[in-house]
């Protein structure tokens, strides 16, 4: 059972970055893709980003490309979202999700690959 812990949510002013991480308990971190999903009031939870857990691959939602950059360090068990020129659509509860599925390659972007999720971390983009 991975537990996951999100932090570095909170108020930005647009243009603004933050970044979130992503702490998870389980030792063998480096045998699970990552993902950040988000979700707005009222909406789906929608995928944001994911990286493979070498690291040699990531992808994004068209809306978010080159603005935010996951990354992940398996030395400490955490994931990180880096999320520059921030706007208010960007605006929803932000969870990371831990996924062992061999459908991660060509799914990446559908929550059920995602077996384990955080409890969400709050982000507002507002002046």
């Amino acid at each position: 059972q991975v537990q996951l812990v999100e932090s570095g949510g909170g108020l930005v002013q647009p243009g603004g970055s933050l970044r979130l991480s992503c702490a998870a308990s389980e030792r063998r971190f480096s045998n699970y893709n990552m993902g950040w999903f988000r979700q707005a009031p009222g909406k789906e939870r929608d995928f944001v980003a994911g990286i493979r857990w070498s690291a040699g691959s990531t992808y994004y939602v068209d809306s978010v490309k080159g603005r935010f950059t996951i990354s992940r360090d398996n030395a400490k068990n955490t994931v990180y979202l880096q999320m520059n020129s921030l706007k208010p659509d960007d605006t929803a509860v932000y969870y990371c999700a831990a996924s062992t599925s061999p459908a991660y390659s060509t799914s990446y972007y559908r929550p059920n690959v995602y077996a384990y999720w955080g409890q969400g971390t709050q982000v507002t983009v507002s002046s």
